[in-house]
């Protein structure tokens, strides 16, 4: 190994890390006697540590107010969602008034479907990417069911054309120049989970547009992972869940986005009493009046006890910044690349592309020896404390996240491969 393959100068970046105090700010699972590696954040945050206050301040309010909880307090519950509205806004990279916290992400996925996949005879197919997952197909191809249109003739999924079964923006353009003029919706993901993938949401955009095709972004894996600009992009709507890199905890709730020129359009959608103006929300009228934005889009009151969590999270990435967190980002995943270039190429392949601009925190890596060695070499990695993701395959998912990943942990995880194929 040369001097910047070791444990030294892993640590000594580490000791140069800006945000390295960060990792502070979070509980980190254990194993055995000690702490244990995690690379999952892609799948479940961690949780911080200031999740437990804030969430306890809720429970105390409850049990000395009761409803009166709504309007007293630090935070009345009444208004509790607008607490983490501009957080979010700052991670997405949209204004205020475009995004709310509501929901699931599949479910968010059908409300904004109903508003924004306005099917005709002429126009009704929806773009997708092969391999998208299973919250995207889904709804998708029963929304279509749900029109009257078979999936079969319906449903466009652009393939992979790329290595490591990535997709060129080339490859989206042929598509909707040939299918262009049927194509209703194109639903694309910011990161594409299997593969981690990036993409170039203001080009996709972009694309869609020229062809007529509403658009909307999936961005349950770019979410608190990548730089965002979504008022910019020019999409119609985005979704997203915040359990993952914005570590709102398991099950959390989700977030919409719709863009400002929607605001105070006349749009088909679900109505319900939470997204009905604030001025005569409570006068109980049976006319629907939508509130101007994304929060138009709810329909039930916000869960309190959900959005405390996101509460605490949002304040680490407001503090840390975006920019600091894409930089560290960066600098993991390059470490990492290169650290398995140097040493354990023989038995990890880089699936994710190595165009930094095209991927976030997460590195697919594919077992080169196949399905049953991949899983035992992930085995071998969770008996020991390293938590990575598993997909089928022959793939384990890597995820350093900038907010309590150190550099410390990728060396030690390549050495703890390496010591696996030097052992077999």
């Amino acid at each position: 190994m040369t001097d910047l393959h070791t444990a030294d100068h892993a640590r000594a970046l580490d000791a140069a890390d800006p945000l390295a105090r960060f990792r502070d700010a979070f509980h980190m699972p254990r194993h055995e006697d000690g702490e244990a590696t995690y690379f999952c954040g892609n799948s479940l945050g961690l949780q911080p540590k200031a999740t437990r206050e804030v969430l306890n301040a809720e429970l105390d309010y409850w049990s000395e107010l009761a409803v009166e909880g709504h309007f007293k307090g630090r935070l009345p519950w009444m208004d509790y969602h607008e607490a983490v509205r501009d957080g979010l806004a700052g991670v997405l990279g949209a204004e205020a008034g475009e995004v709310v916290a509501m929901n699931t992400l599949s479910v968010n996925i059908h409300l904004m479907m109903v508003s924004f996949y306005r099917p005709t005879p002429e126009r009704h197919a929806i773009v997708i990417e092969a391999g998208a997952f299973p919250s995207d197909q889904h709804a998708v191809e029963s929304q279509l069911r749900f029109h009257g249109y078979d999936p079969k003739t319906a449903l466009i999924e652009v393939q992979p054309d790329l290595p490591g079964g990535n997709v060129s923006m080339a490859s989206l353009e042929r598509v909707l120049a040939e299918h262009g003029e049927r194509v209703a919706l194109v639903l694309w993901p910011g990161i594409q989970y299997r593969t981690g993938q990036a993409f170039d949401l203001a080009e996709v955009a972009r694309l869609a547009r020229t062809q007529g095709c509403a658009v909307g972004f999936d961005l349950a894996h770019a979410a608190g992972n990548l730089p965002l600009a979504l008022h910019d992009s020019g999409a119609d709507f985005a979704v997203w869940c915040n359990y993952k890199y914005l570590n709102g905890g398991p099950g959390a709730v989700g977030g919409a986005f719709v863009h400002a020129r929607h605001a105070t359009a006349t749009l088909p959608r679900f109505a319900g009493w939470w997204g009905h103006e604030k001025a005569t929300r409570f006068q109980m009228r049976p006319d629907f009046v939508p509130t101007p934005g994304a929060e138009g889009w709810q329909l039930s009151n916000p869960p309190i006890l959900a959005l405390a969590p996101l509460r605490a999270s949002l304040a680490l990435f407001a503090e840390a910044g975006m920019a600091a967190l894409r930089t560290k980002s960066l600098a993991l995943t390059g470490y990492l690349e290169q650290l398995i270039d140097a040493r354990i190429a023989d038995v990890l392949e880089i699936v994710t592309p190595r165009d930094t601009a095209q991927r976030g925190a997460q590195l697919s890596l594919r077992v080169r020896a196949g399905r049953d060695a991949g899983r035992a070499l992930f085995d071998h990695l969770i008996a020991r404390g390293i938590i990575g993701d598993w997909r089928e395959p022959d793939v384990i998912r890597i995820s350093p996240a900038p907010l309590y990943n150190r550099f410390a942990d990728v060396q030690h995880l390549v050495s703890t491969v390496e010591a696996w194929r030097d052992t077999r």
